[in-house]
């Protein structure tokens, strides 16, 4: 992370936060302690939490950048005593954001790091103890039977909607990384249920099922979208210790599908060459992307294919590209994502890319008079 204007020491610190962090945490933005200092010793750190994310600010002092950073919460946080959790024995009292900030080392450019996911585990017992504070029945049942590591929970509220708490439950006890080992995700790829309960409606209540929803980490949809995935109905009385076993199991079930995929794919890639001959371009990991360059005539174009995760359930989708014409920007002109044509599933490979071929023969003039449109060569 190279920004100029950091103070040195301040800047190891924050650079090995960004580099070496398990989540995703972000820097929003930086400002500096004095309008006369060229040096910025403030930041805000947009960090993970229960699929939302927390807003800390970090500030340290330039005239003293040795010291330890002092740490500002959210303005709904005002309740959040993280040291005075730490003094009630919430968490690994050895693992105390307390000892950090005493023990401060700022030669160490690791402490701001372990500083503040600390302070998010503290963070993470304040609000399970909240949660736990909450007068409903179904609640905590739910606590009491969900026994499984890495849950986050959190009540939420607004001024249009009524108070809810948040469960967010991680899913499959599944290495997804090391399924796709030529891949270099750098973080580890989760699969979550989001459990949102109203508050101050009765357990037995069926309007007062919970909205349930799968949500992923964003690199994961290269491989696996969740949005395919249907989950199954919430049936009154139901806990979650009794929804998650299933869906679980067809999750794990869908991803392997996924992966295996991925080999299909590749053979439809691989059957573009002896019709088109070799493509341009190809994506080596999930094989989601290909370009060719076809010429009829003098008309040369590149043909894009943009490969479904379903491939061959779903078909791919196609996009001209000219080479001999470009707009007033200089852009090459596209044609507009192209899917009527030709397809079955149950094809193989090789007859997929002549099929596709023979369709681009006809479609090769439509496509050069598309481009000889005047209005799209002055836009």
């Amino acid at each position: 992370m190279a920004i100029e204007g950091i103070p040195p020491i301040i800047h190891a610190q924050l650079n090995y936060l960004v580099a070496r962090s398990p989540l995703s945490i972000r820097v929003e933005q930086m400002w500096s302690s004095s309008k006369t200092s060229p040096w910025f010793d403030r930041f805000t750190l947009l960090i993970p939490f229960c699929l939302d994310y927390l807003k800390w600010d970090i500030i340290f002092n330039v005239q003293n950048p040795l010291m330890a950073p002092d740490i500002v919460f959210g303005p709904d946080d005002e309740s959040f005593y993280p040291f005075l959790l730490s003094l009630e024995g919430e968490g690994d009292g050895n693992k105390s954001p307390f000892n950090s900030l005493s023990d401060w080392n700022n030669k160490d450019p690791s402490r701001l790091l372990s500083l503040v996911l600390q302070l998010r585990e503290s963070y993470s017992a304040y609000q399970r103890k909240r949660v736990g504070e909450v007068d409903d029945d179904r609640l905590k049942f739910e606590i009491s039977t969900l026994s499984r590591e890495g849950i986050e929970m959190s009540i939420s509220s607004g001024l249009d909607k009524p108070e809810e708490v948040r469960f967010v439950v991680p899913l499959l006890d599944i290495d997804i990384n090391k399924l796709v080992p030529t891949c270099s995700w750098r973080q580890q790829q989760k699969i979550y249920l989001e459990v949102m309960y109203p508050i101050g409606r009765k357990y037995s209540s069926a309007s007062s099922s919970p909205r349930l929803k799968l949500i992923s980490t964003p690199e994961l949809r290269s491989l696996f979208s969740v949005e395919d995935v249907k989950l199954a109905s919430w049936v009154d009385g139901m806990c979650l210790a009794e929804y998650l076993p299933s869906l679980e199991e067809t999750l794990q079930k869908q991803i392997l599908e996924a992966v295996a995929l991925i080999g299909v794919r590749r053979q439809f890639i691989e059957a573009l060459a002896p019709v088109f001959g070799r493509p341009l371009e190809a994506d080596p990991i999930f094989c989601r992307r290909a370009a060719v360059l076809v010429a009829n005539g003098v008309f040369t174009f590149l043909v894009h294919f943009v490969i479904p995760s379903q491939f061959p359930k779903q078909q791919p989708t196609l996009i001209l590209q000219s080479s001999q014409h470009f707009n007033s920007q200089g852009i090459p002109i596209r044609s507009q994502p192209v899917s009527d044509y030709p397809w079955s599933p149950r094809w193989e490979e090789s007859e997929m890319a002549e099929r596709i071929f023979d369709f681009l023969v006809d479609e090769a003039l439509n496509f050069k008079r598309y481009c000889n449109e005047p209005h799209l060569q002055q836009h």
